[in-house]
């Protein structure tokens, strides 16, 4: 394993684990920062390239669509390099995605930007899959949900900000995306170097020896043979097949991991999840512009955008506090029934009661990853970062179901289209209570980091 002069963590609580947390929360502001932006390049291409709903949803299909397609991939970089190298790697990655938008918005080509948008999304997996078990292991198994939830907080810090400070200049001229990106390249660059210098604890109970014997459905072999089948049906313009193949082949991993029942009915949570979010996001700058809604303009709306976000990340300070009190399934189950109303209300209203109704969404989104992330790898020992490939990959949620909310949008209205994330919120409910079975004890969570 990779970086074997680093330290072995023996205590929960050293300032070498307090240090490695401070520099790891950084990565969530970074990633978080970035990906919220594909909110503001959705309305931004949209009029630029005159496209449907659907059309537009591409951004989200292409960007979250390489979180499945990098996850197994990441998992094998994550046992090569080890977790600290591949940080490093994540780091690379996304900068190399970033840089790419230059050449994008210089042709003027909308294929270019989806293709950046992948590649920036393949290194944010890496981190992901690298990180968030981190994170989890910087302490005690009992309170590893209320340490991502402290991470996932700088997360919706950066989510936001992003919005507040760039929406003006992203919603514009796709031609003036070329700057954010280059200095967010040169910022990822400096992390990566940062990482690649400073000695971190590795994680002793995590990277041990791991059989690597798989069946036919999770070999590389098959993954990437769908991967394949994938990226051609969507050079060919088919987006039905693609998102059916990537239904199928995630199906397939889940099936062979059949037997850690709550990682498979978590798996399917994040994916549901991260679809509802994502999807809600996607759509708010065209929602709020709606005369019937906000009528506003849209540089406006995507200001406002940071309110859905900036909810989330108010709900993950109350949440990093609650749940000292409050047994985390009983939170999760609470925040998705409330979600449902707040979505309701939205779909059945008009004005500022539809806008702020679904702002508040937000709120009860805000302790779900963290919390389902962690019912779901409890107990797997070296197998951690296989699963935690395995339920970073349900983030690819975030394309399909912004797909289908887009195609209820073309036919139904921007309004009535909320209805498809809240169908995703009553399944996060059933986990909290009955899929989650097993995986958390139901003992509160009741120490901090």
């Amino acid at each position: 394993m990779a970086d074997e002069n680093i330290d072995v963590i023996n205590a929960p609580k050293t300032e070498a684990n307090m240090f490695t947390f401070a520099a790891l929360a950084s990565l969530f502001f970074m990633w978080g920062f970035i990906t919220v932006l594909n909110d503001l390049l959705i309305p931004a291409f949209k009029a630029s390239f005159d496209l449907t709903y659907t059309q537009a949803s591409l951004v989200q299909f292409c960007f979250f669509g390489a979180y499945f397609i990098v996850s197994p991939l990441a998992d094998l970089v994550v046992k090569k390099m080890g977790y600290q190298m591949g940080i490093v790697a994540g780091l690379l990655t996304t900068a190399g995605g970033a840089l790419l938008f230059f050449p994008a918005a210089s042709a003027n080509q909308y294929v270019l930007f989806l293709g950046a948008l992948a590649v920036l999304a393949g290194g944010i997996t890496i981190l992901q899959v690298a990180a968030n078990p981190y994170v989890a292991a910087l302490g005690s198994e009992e309170t590893a949900a209320v340490r991502l939830t402290a991470v996932q907080t700088c997360n919706s810090l950066g989510v936001t900000i992003a919005p507040l400070l760039l929406a003006g200049l992203i919603i514009g001229s796709v031609a003036d995306v070329q700057t954010p990106y280059l200095m967010m390249a040169g910022v990822l660059v400096a992390a990566a170097v940062f990482f690649r210098t400073t000695t971190l604890p590795t994680l002793s109970d995590l990277e041990g020896e791991v059989d690597q014997d798989q069946s036919l459905w999770t070999s590389l072999r098959v993954h990437l043979g769908f991967s394949a089948l994938i990226i051609l049906a969507m050079i060919a313009d088919q987006l039905f097949v693609a998102s059916m193949l990537v239904l199928v082949a995630f199906g397939s991993r889940l099936y062979a991991m059949r037997q850690y029942r709550s990682m498979i009915f978590g798996a399917l949570a994040i994916f549901l999840y991260v679809g509802g979010e994502v999807s809600i996001g996607s759509w708010l700058v065209n929602y709020f512009a709606e005369e019937a809604i906000g009528g506003l303009d849209e540089t406006v709306a995507g200001q406002m955008l940071g309110l859905y976000w900036g909810a989330a990340f108010i709900g993950r300070i109350v949440g990093s506090i609650a749940m000292n009190f409050v047994e985390a399934k009983k939170y999760l189950a609470g925040s998705a029934l409330l979600a449902v109303v707040m979505i309701l209300i939205s779909v059945n209203s008009s004005g500022e009661l539809a806008m702020y109704s679904i702002i508040a969404v937000g709120f009860f989104n805000s302790i779900m990853f963290p919390t389902i992330f962690t019912m779901a790898v409890k107990g797997l020992g070296p197998l951690t970062s296989t699963g935690s490939g395995l339920v970073c990959q349900g983030i690819v949620g975030g394309a399909l179901v912004t797909v289908l909310q887009a195609a209820a949008a073309d036919s139904i209205g921007i309004q009535a289209s909320f209805l498809v994330p809240m169908l995703c919120y009553i399944y996060i409910g059933w986990y909290a209570l009955r899929g989650s079975v097993g995986s958390l004890d139901s003992e509160t969570e009741s120490k901090t980091i």
